[in-house]
């Protein structure tokens, strides 16, 4: 089970520390980061995370980080995502207590307990899950009102015989001006099409599979499932929509030869997949991703390909306002 998370610190540091220790957890997917109680509250509403990270004693006063928040958060949803304190003072342990939050860090985390809240976290879930999940049962046949329900042959053999006898077939004699159709039908010249053509299934076409290798290790990825592509060095980073980030020893020019649409070229760093573009600035040169807080450069170079991206997106079932 995939938990998404964002963090919420004033101390960039601490959001760094904090994050290296989540990646080690595949379960784990960031979102974003807040460092003030307004953009925290903002992006939590927005992203509906499954974990919140949050600083409740900040080394800036004016971010107004504390665990008000966690009340605010029970003014608009009617399920508060799980809080996890991460923070230098332990003396607000048991102010925490009193606001229900799942676990109380103190900085720097500790690996181990970080992994025994993510396991309590998981167990949970699942209990809730079970918990909330009705056993299969047998159950009788439900009827409509529209369902017949006939308790023996008699009971409908004397209708059908009425309905017989007030309406008698009438055999139909053909003319000669209208010769018969089954006739015309068994005319081998009068159908264009064979029967073995008629009945061929089509076949869909499949998604393309790129294949990461790296030393014996086959890594498969769906095409549709990429975001974006970053190039790094000679490497490039393959960013999929669940967050996760995947390496591959080949150039960002490697790809743009291979890759076509819906993957278009923003920028000597980036390609981008049409379909997760959900904003374009062309006054700030920036494409945003859909459902996270990511933007991507493109530059001048590329700005015909970014008005090809503006135009395929247009050219459909499209409303502008």
């Amino acid at each position: 089970m995939k938990h998404s998370y964002i963090i919420i610190d004033d101390d960039p540091q601490s959001v760094l520390n904090t994050k290296a220790i989540a990646d080690r957890f595949q379960n784990l997917h960031y979102i974003a980061t807040a460092n003030t109680y307004a953009t925290g509250l903002d992006l939590i509403l927005e992203c509906n995370p499954s974990i919140v990270f949050m600083e409740i004693d900040p080394a800036n006063p004016d971010s107004n980080l504390s665990l008000m928040l966690v009340n605010e958060l029970y003014r608009y949803l009617n399920q508060v995502p799980t809080i996890i304190v991460t923070t230098n003072n332990k003396e607000l342990a048991f102010e925490a207590i009193k606001y229900e939050v799942f676990d109380y860090f103190l900085k720097p985390i500790d690996i181990s307990a970080f992994r025994k809240a993510i396991l309590k976290l998981e167990k949970t879930k699942n209990a809730k899950d079970q918990f909330f999940t009705t056993p299969a049962v047998d159950k009788e046949p439900i009827f409509s009102e529209a369902t017949p329900i006939v308790s023996s042959p008699e009971a409908i053999v004397p209708e059908i015989v009425e309905e017989a006898h007030e309406a008698p077939v009438v055999p139909i004699v053909p003319t000669e001006e209208e010769p018969l159709q089954e006739a015309e039908d068994h005319d081998p010249e009068s159908h264009n099409e064979s029967p073995a053509t008629a009945n061929e299934p089509v076949k869909e076409e499949k998604p393309l599979i790129i294949c990461v290798k790296s030393y014996g290790d086959y890594r498969f990825i769906e095409a549709k499932d990429i975001c974006y592509l970053q190039a790094d060095n000679n490497s490039t980073d393959i960013h999929l929509y669940n967050g996760e980030m995947i390496t591959a020893f080949k150039t960002l020019k490697h790809f743009e030869g291979v890759l076509s649409s819906p993957f278009v070229r923003i920028h000597n760093s980036y390609i981008v997949n049409i379909d997760y573009v959900s904003r374009i600035h062309t006054g700030n040169s920036v494409c945003y991703i859909k459902n996270t807080t990511i933007k991507l450069p493109f530059s001048k170079s590329y700005k015909e390909n970014v008005d090809s991206i503006i135009n395929s997106i247009t050219n459909g079932n499209y409303l502008e306002i």
